[in-house]
């Protein structure tokens, strides 16, 4: 499990994690899970048409994934973007499937693009999925007040000077250029359960935004690697570790936020 060849693994799961959560907190706190869930499929478009034409699938990845943000943002109004989140879903989701159909890959490698090939990553990998993790901190470090403030208030944002139009597709492409970078790993479907579940699973146990940001990583690490151990010792697909894991922490943090607010409240003694 910790042989050379796995060394590869532990460490794309763990910088996929990282970004995963940050971006994640975000994207739940902006209610943002549709795009979120919308934007893997079209990096996977992309990956698929520069595997049709011999090119990077990075750069496929990356183009088209913030050519999918890009539509959101741009077609979408003040935050809601759920139309043009469906349309580039389906346009994208089209386009996947014409490439494929035009592909001459073997069914495993396109498989991989769907549910990611944790467990074959290797080195020359590493180095622009760590670069595509670091441009992700350093976006979201710059843009970290203004898009907090934004998400929680878009009208005190604006009075105050901001664009929240151009802050939502600053985010969007931000969210686009993480997907890039993690399809690779986790595949375009897990990607998604990744960056939500873990940000969902910290925003119902503290209102704290660093503290939600801090546990949404470690969730994402824990959630991930524990998949890694599990599909290693059961050869069973990562994705069913990753959904499963995601969807338990996830009930039962909505549980106990639940219980927490139901319990009666315990009077405070009285001041003799």
């Amino acid at each position: 499990m910790f042989s050379s060849l796995m060394i590869n693994t532990w460490i794309a799961a763990t910088m996929v994690a990282v970004v995963a959560g940050i971006v994640g907190f975000f994207a739940v706190l902006r209610r943002s899970a549709f795009a979120a869930h919308a934007l893997p499929p079209s990096a996977f478009a992309g990956a698929a048409g520069a595997s049709l034409l011999g090119l990077s699938s990075i750069l496929g990845l990356g183009v088209f994934a913030v050519g999918g943000a890009l539509i959101i943002g741009l077609l979408g109004r003040r935050g809601r973007h759920d139309v043009a989140t469906a349309l580039t879903l389906v346009l994208m989701l089209g386009l996947g499937s014409l490439f494929l159909s035009m592909s001459v890959e073997y069914a495993p490698e396109i498989y991989s693009l769907l549910f990611g090939e944790i467990l074959g990553v290797s080195r020359s990998e590493l180095l622009p999925i760590g670069a595509l993790g670091v441009a992700c901190i350093l976006a979201l470090g710059c843009l970290y007040r203004p898009l907090l403030l934004s998400s929680v208030s878009a009208e005190v944002a604006e009075a105050r000077g901001l664009r929240p139009h151009r802050i939502e597709v600053g985010f969007l492409t931000v969210m686009a250029l993480a997907t890039s970078m993690t399809v690779p790993v986790v595949g375009a479907f897990l990607m998604f359960s990744l960056m939500i579940a873990p940000s969902g699973t910290a925003r119902a146990l503290t209102s704290s935004p660093p503290r939600a940001i801090v546990l949404s990583v470690l969730l994402a690490i824990a959630t991930v690697w524990t998949a890694i151990v599990a599909s290693y010792e059961t050869n069973w697909p990562i994705g069913f570790f990753v959904g499963t894991i995601g969807l338990a922490s996830y009930t039962l943090s909505r549980s106990w936020h639940a219980w927490q607010h139901t319990r009666p409240m315990t009077p405070a003694p009285r001041q003799v």
